[in-house]
Formats: C-alpha cells, sequence, structure tokens
C-alpha cells in the first residue's frame, strides 16, 4: 500500500493520478474512511494497490 499527501483537490483527481480510473474514488475514500470525496486542507491518503476490475473504468479507445 501506497501513501500520498495532498492540499486540497478531489479524490476523483487522485485516483486518477494513482490508479488511472477516476470511479476507483470510492476505494480510496473507504480505505480512508472518508465520505466526501472533495478534499480541504493538507492530507496523507492511503491508497489502495491498482485493481483493474473494480470501479467502472475509464474508457480507453486505444
Amino acid at each position: 500500500m501506497k501513501s500520498v499527501t495532498v492540499g486540497g483537490g478531489n479524490l476523483f483527481q487522485i485516483a486518477m493520478l494513482e490508479l488511472g480510473d477516476a470511479t476507483q474514488w470510492n476505494r480510496i475514500a473507504e480505505l480512508n474512511r472518508l465520505i466526501d470525496p472533495f478534499i480541504t486542507g493538507i492530507v496523507t491518503l492511503q491508497i489502495p494497490k491498482l485493481d483493474p476490475n473494480a470501479g467502472g473504468g475509464v474508457y480507453d479507445p486505444a
């Protein structure tokens, strides 16, 4: 498991950057016991391991 420290933003962006799939934001939220995907202030988040079968996926035409 990995951790990242962020200053504001949202879990959609973090999931896209860290997991390559914005729809997996809820996995980050659950792991960090968050209910709001919007982050205020400086927060250190635990990032789950990549699971290509989780979330709705992001369409990649390539």
